[in-house]
């Protein structure tokens, strides 16, 4: 099985975070599903997170998706990092 890390080098800072959510125009990449901004992290009917498309990549924008928090359970690399 694959391990996933993180480390600070490959974390999002909030700039690439706010300009993926901008991107996204608000909505999971996934499913379409409507977010809010303000929702980030939560467990709510809007909550998303900012997920790495490859788990050891940077933290860069190219590497940074939005996902509903169902989707983002839905990778194989939720819950490893």
């Amino acid at each position: 099985m694959a391990k996933y890390k993180r480390s600070a080098k490959n974390e999002f800072s909030d700039i690439v975070v706010d300009i993926a959510f901008l991107i996204a125009q608000g909505k999971c990449e996934n499913c379409d599903k409507e977010l809010r901004k303000e929702s980030r992290g939560s467990e709510s009917p809007y909550g998303w997170e900012a997920h790495h498309i490859d788990t050891d990549g940077p933290g860069t924008q190219e590497n940074c998706k939005i996902l509903c928090q169902d989707c983002h359970k839905r990778t194989l690399s939720y819950g490893h990092h």
